[in-house]
């Protein structure tokens, strides 16, 4: 058995987890060898009862690492371990870093140390929303890694930012990676995995989303970043409990002000009292990262029509002298649905056309 392999079945014991894992990887040195540990010399370390030391001797009992690694390579999916290089280093700092962590797509050394977080709520605002497009866009168009949690709402627009950007951006499961939610992503996971970037899990391939899976999930989103964007949330929303998984990370925190009347803003408008810095344009935070990354200045800025080219043209052309609905640009281009949507995303982060409500756009130029 591989340490990898060795792992997973650890990964598997729910009564294991990251904590009682690394306190038994410092008595045992690897996975492996905690495997092979007897029931007596496993119970000498701290937090290992009897109940987890017959979990991990009987782990054949509770544990089918075949059908788990079938399910991995069915999905295109490859799993690392704390002992691989691919597996961030950041993370690795945190007082609860996963096990394991399943991969689809690929994680790159940038991904590493250059990620930013970006969450906020499902149920976002037009405003919010554009200002995740808007921030995601330059951030990744600077090189920064776009980690979220591929939930409705912000999360989406973010990932999409970064695909338009022609960057890359790491999606966060709170489920494994063979139960996609939600399920109108699974056109954006193929983008993430086909070039984009990666999406990750600590969860075996199997796992449901539940209402304890997602919070656990939020820690590994800040855990591989240096810093968490919160772009609109409520005060209960979830994405603060990822603010404060950044905050007792060390990892610098962000907020985008939102209207003091509207309850969905509260969340986010607290963090800024509470110290988080405000953010309007990407620039306040790329002016706290080294030099090795984009100026604000260097941000794009918008083209002249003249300066279209290719599929960007022929959506841009589709729109009409009014507000038009997508179904219409569709047929008018001529493309596929998904290019269309990928294409009106970069063409209104470069300012060339607005949303309007109703899902139609807008020429500005």
């Amino acid at each position: 058995m591989t340490e990898t392999e060795a792992a997973i079945v650890l990964n598997m014991l729910p009564q294991v987890g990251p904590v009682r894992f690394s306190r038994l990887l410092e008595r045992f040195g690897s996975a492996d060898a905690i495997l092979s540990a007897t029931g007596s010399s496993l119970r000498a370390v701290e937090g290992i009862g009897q109940e987890v030391s017959s979990f991990i001797t009987s782990w054949r009992d509770h544990a089918d690492l075949d059908a788990e690694l079938t399910l991995v390579e069915k999905a295109g999916a490859h799993v690392i371990s704390r002992a691989d290089a691919e597996y961030p280093s950041l993370l690795r700092e945190i007082h609860d870093p996963p096990i394991v962590l399943y991969v689809l797509g690929r994680l790159e050394e940038r991904d590493h140390q250059h990620g930013i977080g970006i969450v906020g709520t499902r149920k976002a605002s037009h405003y919010a929303t554009e200002a995740a497009k808007k921030l995601g866009y330059q951030l990744a168009y600077a090189g920064l890694t776009i980690y979220s949690g591929l939930a409705r709402g912000i999360d989406t627009a973010a990932h999409q930012a970064a695909i338009a950007a022609n960057s890359r951006t790491v999606a966060v499961l709170g489920s494994g990676l063979s139960t996609i939610y939600p399920e109108e992503n699974l056109p954006l996971v193929e983008k993430i995995a086909a070039g984009h970037g990666a999406l990750i899990s600590e969860f075996p391939m199997g796992t449901t989303p539940t209402r304890q899976t997602f919070p656990k999930r939020n820690r590994i989103i800040s855990g591989c970043s240096f810093g968490l964007l919160v772009v609109e949330a409520g005060l209960n929303s979830g994405a603060l409990i990822s603010a404060r998984e950044a905050g007792e990370q060390g990892r610098s925190l962000y907020a985008v002000p939102g209207r003091i009347d509207q309850p969905g803003t509260l969340g986010s408008n607290r963090l800024i009292q509470q110290g988080a810095k405000l953010v309007i344009d990407a620039g306040d935070i790329l002016s706290d990262l080294p030099m090795m990354f984009a100026a604000p200045q260097e941000l794009p800025k918008s083209r002249p029509k003249a300066g279209l080219s290719g599929e960007d043209l022929l959506v841009y052309e589709a729109i009409g002298d009014d507000p038009t609905d997508v179904d219409t640009i569709i047929t008018r281009s001529g493309l596929p649905p998904a290019t269309v949507s990928s294409r009106l995303l970069a063409l209104e982060l470069g300012r060339h056309v607005k949303s309007a409500p109703g899902g139609r756009f807008i020429k500005l130029m």
